[in-house]
């Protein structure tokens, strides 16, 4: 009796087969919500970043009446230590959201580099070719970063967080040319806080800098910051190409169609194709103020494809650079009142077939509303359209 009573104590093979089941069959219940509990969480997270970021432009704004440029810097030859004025606005804003260590070490000489660094872009050429690199653009902030986007790369650190534009795309993301000495201008174009519009910087007056009392479209009706991908095969990967000099119009689908669907710059491994292959990867330098890293403009919906068409002529950047996000069905965006709003993938953003509003008279005159919908709307500050994102 003994030893039949023993035997009885344990688990049968079928018996263990039924509980391994039961338990996979609740791990495979429990998973995705659990995965769902963590998104929320990363989500809420990416919100307070971009909040946090608000707070601080508002202060910038406090100290200086108005919010940073786009892009910024010293202007001389782009040389070592010197920028041709492409420090991002995430460079000026770092005072203001608690990184004053790392403000101290760009605002002043380091290692034989003058105070507020070198040109990024410059930097990415000499690690390449293990040359000296400025470190201060290696020190990853991580209020820059979306914890939602996996994308690392080596090298400079990145962003998830760009200015906002406007709604235009010719020469929208015109820069000092250190050649030349001007900006390739167009005003009509520049309708986004960040814009940056001017032929003379030697004057001085490089960008627009935008005071609160610039914003006629009233600050809780225009973004100021929107996510972006860090660039790789799902996010954030920016079409390129040359074009002969004066390009004529381009609608949206004219940009994707006829310069970004086709191509080896598609690729991950070549997301551009500029020299070094990261010129024009979206967010891979936080530093740096060329549109495709840290811009973006409201024309395409969140998550769209982005590309920029470069006329060879000039550095005006003309293109449309989406926003975008690894959140579910769309991005956060900053308005300029400092509220934090998520917009979908699904928000009317009018006719991508139409030509953007601009000086060229081939495009839609200046003072024309959005051809771009609410979406579009939400990008200009100055022209006179009343839409919200609620």
């Amino acid at each position: 009796m003994s030893t039949f009573a023993a035997r009885r104590r344990g688990f049968t093979l079928v018996e263990l087969l039924v509980v391994i089941a039961i338990i996979g069959v609740l791990v495979g219940l429990l998973l995705p919500a659990v995965q769902a509990a963590r998104e929320a969480a990363r989500r809420m997270q990416c919100g307070n970043n971009i909040k946090q970021l608000g707070l601080g432009l508002h202060n910038y704004h406090s100290s200086y009446q108005n919010f940073p440029a786009g892009s910024h810097g010293t202007t001389l030859n782009g040389t070592l230590g010197n920028q041709n004025r492409l420090n991002a606005c995430l460079v000026g804003m770092l005072p203001y959201i608690e990184q004053q260590p790392l403000w101290e070490r760009i605002s002043n000489p380091w290692n034989g580099i003058p105070s507020m660094g070198s040109t990024p872009v410059r930097d990415d050429a000499r690690q390449a070719a293990g040359g000296l690199i400025y470190q201060p653009w290696t020190v990853q902030v991580n209020t820059f970063r979306c914890p939602s986007d996996p994308v690392v790369h080596g090298g400079q650190a990145q962003t998830n967080y760009a200015n906002c534009y406007g709604d235009g795309t010719r020469l929208v993301g015109a820069f000092w040319d250190g050649a030349s000495g001007t900006i390739p201008n167009d005003p009509g174009s520049k309708r986004g806080i960040f814009r940056l519009i001017n032929s003379n910087p030697n004057a001085g007056n490089f960008a627009m800098f935008t005071k609160f009392r610039d914003i006629l479209d009233g600050t809780s009706n225009t973004v100021m910051m929107g996510e972006i991908g860090v660039a790789d095969r799902k996010r954030g990967v920016i079409g390129y190409a040359h074009v002969a000099p004066g390009p004529g119009p381009w609608n949206p689908n004219d940009h994707l169609a006829a310069t970004c669907k086709t191509g080896t710059h598609l690729d991950a491994g070549k997301p551009t194709r500029f020299a070094g292959g990261t010129l024009g990867a979206r967010g891979r330098r936080w530093a740096d103020g060329h549109i495709q890293l840290t811009g973006m403009t409201t024309v395409l919906p969140p998550n769209s494809p982005s590309c920029v068409v470069r006329d060879a002529s000039t550095n005006g950047f003309t293109g449309v650079y989406s926003s975008g996000s690894y959140h579910q069905g769309g991005c956060h965006v900053l308005m300029a009142d400092g509220a934090v709003k998520f917009v979908t993938e699904s928000v009317e953003a009018g006719n991508p077939n139409s030509y953007s509003v601009s000086n060229n008279a081939t495009f839609l005159p200046p003072g024309t509303e959005s051809p771009f919908g609410v979406w579009g709307a939400m990008g200009s500050m100055d022209g006179f359209e009343t839409e919200t994102l609620e």
